[in-house]
C-alpha cells in the first residue's frame, strides 16, 4: 500500500484485497470478549473533521482504539478554525503534537490530497470524505459487505460469509452486477465505489435522473441508466444514495414525491430483485424518499451491518498504514492464545 489513502482509484486489486482480507481478521476481534489488539500502541491518530459526522468519526475512533492507538478528536466547531485558522496552520499544530496518522473529513474536494502532498505533516493521511470527491473507506466497507454476501456464490446464488472467504475463492467481486441509485452528482460514495468495484471486477450501473449525474460521467468505468426498474432483475446488490439537499442550490427534480416514485426503492421494487440480492445504504437515510421504511428494516438491507463492517475495515486501513504490510494473522492468534 501507499503511505496515504486519498482515493479508491489509488488502490490496485492487490491493495484492495489486502485491506479486505486484513479486515476479515480484524472482524474476528469484534467477536472476542476483549476487543483490542496492541498493534498501534504508542501511535497517535487524529480525527480531523471539518464536517459533521456520526458514523465515520465514531467508526475511525473505535478502530484506532481497538488497535490501542491514542486518539485525538478534532472538530472545526469550537476550535481555532472557527476563528479563521488555515488548514496549513492546523496541520502544523498536529505535526507538532506528533500525529502518526490524520483522518480528515473536509467540505472542500481535494483537501486531503493537499494535506498529504504539502509536507506539512509527516504522518499518513486518510481521506474520510472530501466535498463531493471521494470517500474511499466507505467504498471499502461496502465492498467488504458485498463480498461477505456475494463473493464465491455460484451463478449469483447466496453465500453469506460470517468469518470471511475461508478457502480464498471469490476474494474479489468478479462478475457481480452492482446498481448505485440516486444523487450521484453530489455523492463521494458513488465515485469511490465505481473506482473500487471496477478494480475488484464488478460491473457497476449508475441509475439517476439526468440532473443528478455529473458532467463527464460517460468516461467513468460504469454504465448509466435512467430507468431503475429495467436493471433490478439483474442486480446482485442495489445501493441507494441519500439525496443531499444540503449541497443543492437549485431544483434538481420536480418534487420529493416524484423522485420517490421514479427512483425510490419500495417493497414492490425489492421483490423484483434476485433472491440473493442485497440492499445497501451508506447512511444517513431519508426514509420515504430514496428508500421506504419497509425496505430499510427488512432482512435484505445491510445498512446496519455496513456500520459494523466499517470498524473492521478502518482497523485494517490504520493497521496497514501504520503497523505492517501483511494481514494481522499473528497478532490475532497471539492474542487468542493468551
Amino acid at each position: 500500500m501507499k503511505r496515504h489513502l486519498i482515493s479508491a482509484a489509488d488502490l490496485t486489486r492487490d491493495d484492495a484485497l489486502l485491506i479486505l482480507d486484513t479486515a476479515e481478521e480484524m472482524a474476528r476481534v469484534a467477536n472476542r470478549p476483549i476487543k483490542k489488539l496492541p498493534t498501534l500502541r504508542g501511535r497517535t491518530v487524529v480525527n480531523l473533521f471539518f464536517e459533521d459526522s456520526t458514523r465515520t468519526r465514531i467508526s475511525f475512533e473505535a478502530a484506532a482504539k481497538r488497535l490501542s492507538a491514542d486518539v485525538i478528536n478534532f472538530s472545526a466547531k469550537g476550535s481555532s478554525v472557527s476563528k479563521g485558522e488555515s488548514l496549513k496552520d492546523t496541520a502544523l499544530t498536529l505535526e507538532a503534537m506528533g500525529a502518526d496518522a490524520v483522518v480528515i473529513r473536509h467540505h472542500a474536494s481535494g483537501a486531503p490530497h493537499r494535506l498529504a502532498t504539502s509536507g506539512w505533516i509527516n504522518g499518513s493521511v486518510v481521506n474520510a470524505g472530501d466535498g463531493t470527491h471521494e470517500h474511499p473507506t466507505q467504498a471499502l466497507l461496502d465492498a467488504f459487505t458485498m463480498r461477505r454476501h456475494l463473493a464465491g456464490a455460484p451463478d449469483g446464488g447466496p453465500t453469506r460469509h460470517q468469518d470471511g472467504p475461508g478457502d480464498g475463492t471469490g476474494r474479489d467481486l468478479a462478475g457481480r452486477r452492482i446498481t448505485i441509485v440516486g444523487d450521484v452528482l453530489h455523492s463521494r460514495v458513488a465515485r469511490s465505489n465505481v473506482h473500487l468495484l471496477g478494480t475488484l471486477g464488478a460491473h457497476v450501473t449508475l441509475v439517476a435522473p439526468p440532473t443528478l449525474l455529473p458532467i463527464g460521467v460517460e468516461t467513468w468505468p460504469c454504465d448509466v441508466s435512467y430507468d431503475l426498474d429495467s436493471v433490478l432483475a439483474k442486480s446482485d446488490a442495489v445501493m441507494m444514495l441519500r439525496v443531499q439537499n444540503e449541497r443543492m442550490n437549485a431544483a434538481f427534480f420536480p418534487t420529493e414525491r416524484e423522485y420517490a416514485r421514479r427512483y425510490g426503492l419500495d417493497a414492490t421494487r425489492m421483490a423484483a430483485l434476485p433472491e440473493h440480492a442485497i440492499v445497501m445504504h451508506p447512511g444517513p437515510m431519508n426514509r420515504g424518499m430514496e428508500i421506504t421504511a419497509e425496505v430499510a428494516d427488512s432482512d435484505r438491507c445491510t445498512a446496519v451491518e455496513q456500520v459494523g463492517n466499517g470498524v473492521s475495515v478502518r482497523m485494517a486501513v490504520l493497521y496497514l498504514l501504520l503497523g505492517g504490510n501483511e494481514p494481522a494473522l499473528s497478532e490475532n492468534r497471539t492474542e487468542e492464545n493468551k
